[in-house]
């Protein structure tokens, strides 16, 4: 594949226990809030950015930005990736490769 993916600092968690999820990023490990919905809180780490969804409980989710989504997700899915999670709404598209990495394809901006 000569698709160029690139990684961005997200790294998005899902839990059905929010509230707790809440309190310990932010009461017990201090980190700031920058970003805040009715489903989603995202905080400051440092070297990466969580966000934290709510929702049935999965893995860490990377996010990976790409200049075509649907050409990306075709060629990973020809390569042995298989898709877990596709909602073009909000948009989102997890992909978990053949050893075990879920990760979202997001659309990458084009400017330099």
């Amino acid at each position: 594949m000569t698709a160029s993916i690139r990684s961005s600092r997200d790294i998005i968690i899902r839990t059905d226990d929010w509230p707790a999820a809440i309190a310990f990023y932010t009461s017990t490990l201090g980190f700031e809030v920058v970003y805040r919905s009715d489903t989603m809180m995202g905080f400051e780490t440092g070297s990466f950015r969580l966000y934290v969804e709510k929702g049935e409980a999965h893995g860490p989710v990377f996010d990976f930005l790409v200049q075509n989504v649907q050409a990306t997700k075709q060629a990973l899915l020809a390569s042995g990736c298989t898709l877990i999670e596709e909602d073009p709404a909000v948009p989102r598209c997890y992909l978990r490769d053949p050893f075990g990495m879920t990760f979202n394809l997001g659309l990458r901006d084009s400017s330099p």
